[in-house]
């Protein structure tokens, strides 16, 4: 599946899509083992576009995590029945989805193979990147979905990993890692932030 541009190859997922909804087992089934990073790209589109789908987070940031941690132990990919057989639905995804695919198309052509090759190297920078991806899993299935861009953070974390792996771009992997701090940052933020709001609020109370 990697000959073909990763935009394309998404693109035509995409059209395949079925009209009412899919479960991430045919997802899984359609692209196979060897495209589970496509896979993850295609699960992170969806979050660069800022509209709410209620508890798509949650089973795409868990599906990404399941892959994240088959990689970086080597195993086959195990999905939960809880989430495998969930059906999703493909009406309010699918244009989404096309918009979101020009983005990638944009960021495909900047992505260049062999950039910063330690990067992408095996041994431990593998374990680290994988590591990444587990950490912008989290981060994407974290209670802040209703809040701008606490989705598109971690997506775009995700997104910049997985292609810097799929193409080997370290470059793409750093952006990655820096996406990850940055998230992390935000989110720190609107915890101090609403841990302020609510002292300031008992304060009132309490006064």
């Amino acid at each position: 599946m990697n000959s073909a541009p990763i935009s394309q190859t998404l693109r035509s997922l995409v059209r395949s899509l079925p009209r009412t909804g899919i479960t991430l087992s045919e997802l899984i089934q359609r692209v196979g083992n060897d495209g589970l990073l496509i896979l993850v790209t295609l699960l992170t589109l969806v979050f660069l576009i800022p509209v709410s789908i209620p508890g798509v987070s949650t089973v795409f940031g868990a599906a990404i995590l399941l892959i994240s941690v088959s990689r970086l132990f080597g195993r086959n990919l195990w999905i939960p029945a809880k989430i495998e057989h969930r059906i999703i639905g493909t009406r309010k995804l699918r244009p989404l989805l096309r918009k979101a695919l020009s983005w990638l198309k944009k960021l495909e052509r900047v992505s260049r193979p062999n950039r910063i090759e330690w990067l992408v190297t095996g041994g431990t920078m593998a374990v680290i990147n994988n590591l990444a991806l587990i950490l912008g899993a989290v981060l994407l299935m974290m209670p802040f979905g209703l809040i701008p861009f606490s989705n598109t953070f971690p997506a775009v974390a995700i997104l910049f990993l997985a292609i810097g792996l799929l193409q080997r771009d370290g470059l793409c992997i750093l952006l990655g890692h820096v996406s990850n701090v940055v998230t992390i940052l935000y989110f720190a933020v609107l915890i101090g932030g609403g841990g302020l709001a609510i002292r300031e609020v008992f304060n009132r109370f309490a006064g």
